[in-house]
């Protein structure tokens, strides 16, 4: 998720998978190439933007009877095969359905949604959008409550520029033909 990290430790051991998932699961954490960062608590208005998003693109798929499922965190996402790198995006949006496990999705989300919290946006800016270009996610969104912006990435288009809207402006999602969403109602009185 895009939230504060802090690291395990000191330490300078290689986590893999066998030991994110031997965190409680009350613990929110995510390993990144090797290393494992906690997650704090999001705030409310992250979890307001988070559910709307959710539900939106939700609707969208049954409305449509897409194939496509969409998921809010928590929900592991293994990027690569090399064991290192399992992260919490706060949406996940998975077109292919052998990608799904019981533990989540194992492969490149087609779209994932991010919504920064003020602590650490270099997370998503820079760490996780170059770990979901790498990976093959095809579209991401980074949304900033307290910018009231949303930062739009083409990824399979290899370019990393962002396309910025604001929170009035209708956003095309670039996976789907017919689908716009604006967080218009978060516009006036959200707080990050």
């Amino acid at each position: 998720m895009s939230l504060t990290y802090a690291t395990l430790g000191t330490e300078k051991k290689d986590y893999t998978e066998d030991d994110y998932y031997s965190i409680p699961e009350n613990i929110r954490a995510e390993l990144i190439k090797g290393k494992i960062y906690y997650l704090a608590a999001p705030s409310r208005i992250h979890q307001e933007v988070l559910s709307f998003l959710h539900a939106t693109i939700y609707a969208y798929i049954k409305e449509k009877r897409g194939t496509c499922k969409v998921y809010p965190a928590p929900f592991a996402v293994k990027l690569f095969n090399d064991r290192k790198t399992i992260v919490e995006p706060d949406i996940s949006v998975i077109c292919d359905p052998g990608k799904l496990t019981d533990k989540g999705c194992s492969g490149a989300p087609d779209w994932i949604i991010e919504i920064i919290s003020p602590g650490n946006p270099g997370n998503d800016y820079v760490r996780k959008l170059n770990l979901y270009a790498d990976a093959g996610v095809r579209e991401y969104w980074i949304a900033d409550p307290s910018g009231k912006t949303v930062s739009v990435y083409n990824l399979a288009s290899g370019t990393f520029r962002a396309v910025e809207y604001s929170f009035e402006d209708e956003i095309k999602v670039m996976i789907y033909e017919d689908l716009s969403i604006t967080l218009r109602e978060f516009a006036k009185n959200s707080q990050g």
